[in-house]
């Protein structure tokens, strides 16, 4: 029995989440479907142009890990493009509903736990004592911890 997977942090959303050749209606080709895993590797891989252990810590998986889905994500595009298939970028909505609106921190200095929605950017200081030295608490993903979209305002992959 394989092990659960841990999280994975994610950007954010695809901006477009079909490709298609020109000219063909896309219910009368084959796809190849990306996960959302694929589609962030190929992001920072890809378009970022990160190594892939800079990249494997940016989504909160091991090199090796990174490899494999990468691997599995620039074969698939590469079947699409060549074969002319619609590729697809699969976000389960199921998935995308069990996500947070909002990230958790802690003050490790008083204690204070609070929350910020997506989108703000990292907090510079904790509202209660004004201490810069906070972090990010808890496990963001659904109930089997797959995916976490991150804050797409943010450069730090830990805000």
């Amino acid at each position: 029995m394989p092990r659960p997977k841990c999280c994975r942090n994610i950007l954010g959303k695809p901006a477009c989440k079909l490709f298609k050749p020109m000219g063909v209606p896309a219910s009368s080709v084959d796809e190849a479907v990306l996960t959302l895993d694929e589609y962030e590797a190929i992001r920072l891989a890809d378009f970022e142009g990160l190594y892939q252990e800079q990249a494997a810590g940016r989504m909160g998986v091991s090199r090796q890990t990174f490899g494999r889905t990468i691997e599995a994500a620039r074969r698939k595009v590469a079947r699409a493009l060549v074969l002319g298939l619609v590729l697809r970028i699969e976000v389960p909505q199921d998935e995308l509903a069990a996500l947070p609106t909002a990230r958790a921190f802690i003050c490790p200095a008083c204690s204070h736990a609070w929350e910020e929605p997506f989108g703000t950017g990292r907090p510079h200081a904790c509202p209660a004592c004004g201490d810069a030295n906070f972090q990010r608490s808890g496990c963001y993903g659904p109930s089997a911890c797959h995916t976490v979209i991150n804050d797409p305002n943010s450069n730090d992959p830990n805000a």
